[in-house]
């Protein structure tokens, strides 16, 4: 039987994981995370070399109304809940001047799936993003979202992309991905789109141009497996499009929770996880040049361990996320590029601004 540190031995050679030999990496204890997290820097080196990259972005809140209503999530409400709210043209606006007055490069639309929302919808939220913060980059609109207003529209996917690409959409997000088995997804967001179609329109975007993320969201009900299966699905997508810009890995933050209050979630990933995730993420996906830790949900300590382990990007300055922080998160919504520099440094890496499809700045 081949022992973890031959495997690791063999993938620094060329060869290229199995789901199986990802599994058996991901269960991993004792000195083999450290053996596995030591390849994976080695494996980082090679294909991002020292340079750690961030975006200068912020979050844009639309609403926290959403159809969906997942197990996982603390975020979302009825139109009829306390706290419920949706922001108009002029609350829309005044974000995105003050995200502008910031000099982002990127405004990335968090939002509920509205049950009232339409291509409409999605089209004006880009035009008053637009009007308020000219050339600012907008990252927006999951493919649950696109499916939602196809659906309403009576019309294929490709068509409410290609409309939302003429009016201005920069990127899509790899977001509504959580784990891609359907199993899981049937008990944490039952009323997401299916895997095959998370995985269909995510290849239609690509394939018309629109880039995007890809992301994870473990150490709420999945398995190992259900993980390596996941990481398989993204490296196939990315083997035929190569439209995925990074991998943006999302720990499971349980504390306020449906999953987790309810007792079918566990309390979130371990520190042992979340560095086994970056690490085996960058040795599984060899298509992938760039994995990125979630600063605001592991912490900045974290973070600095999670990039030696294979990261080596650290996502955004983003100024508010609302998201994980209804959650149950602290310390989830600014990072200083200041602060950014300071862990970097200490690891004798260098810090650089990029833009959202990876440009130097």
């Amino acid at each position: 039987m081949t022992t973890i540190q031959e495997l690791l031995a063999d993938v620094l050679s060329g060869h290229r994981l199995t789901e199986g030999e990802a599994e058996l990496l991901l269960k991993a204890r004792g000195r083999d995370v450290w053996n596995i997290t030591a390849a994976a820097d080695e494996m980082r080196e090679r294909r991002a070399g020292d340079v750690v990259t961030y975006v200068r972005n912020q979050n844009l809140h639309v609403t926290n109304i959403c159809k969906n209503l997942c197990g996982f999530c603390g975020f979302g409400r009825k139109t009829t809940d306390p706290g419920a709210y949706c922001h108009d043209k002029d609350g829309i606006q005044a974000q995105a001047r003050l995200a502008y007055e910031r000099k982002v490069t990127e405004i990335c639309l968090l939002s509920g799936v509205h049950p009232a929302f339409t291509i409409d919808t999605f089209v004006d939220l880009i035009h008053w993003v637009h009007a308020a913060a000219p050339g600012v980059h907008i990252h927006a609109f999951s493919p649950d979202e696109v499916a939602f207003v196809a659906k309403k529209l009576h019309c294929p996917t490709t068509d409410v992309l290609a409309r939302l690409k003429d009016e201005g959409l920069g990127t899509i997000q790899g977001t509504a991905a959580e784990i891609l088995v359907d199993s899981v997804r049937e008990v944490i967001c039952p009323r997401k789109v299916p895997t095959a179609d998370w995985v269909r329109i995510i290849k239609e975007a690509h394939r018309m141009g629109l880039k995007s993320t890809a992301t994870i969201m473990y150490g709420s009900y999945e398995s190992p497996a259900d993980q390596a299966e996941h990481l398989g699905l993204l490296r196939d997508l990315q083997d035929d499009t190569h439209g995925f810009t990074e991998l943006v890995t999302l720990p499971f933050v349980h504390t306020n929770t449906p999953l987790f209050q309810q007792g079918i979630a566990r309390a979130g990933p371990t520190g042992r996880e979340d560095l086994l995730m970056i690490a085996v993420s960058r040795l599984f996906l060899d298509n992938f040049d760039n994995i990125q830790v979630a600063w605001g949900k592991v912490g900045l300590k974290m973070t600095q361990l999670a990039l030696l382990s294979g990261a080596n990007d650290l996502a955004g300055t983003m100024f508010t996320d609302d998201v994980t922080g209804d959650a149950g998160a602290a310390g989830s919504d600014y990072l200083d590029p200041k602060d950014m520099e300071r862990i970097v440094t200490d690891l004798v890496r260098k810090l650089r601004q990029r833009s959202t499809l990876y440009e130097l700045i």
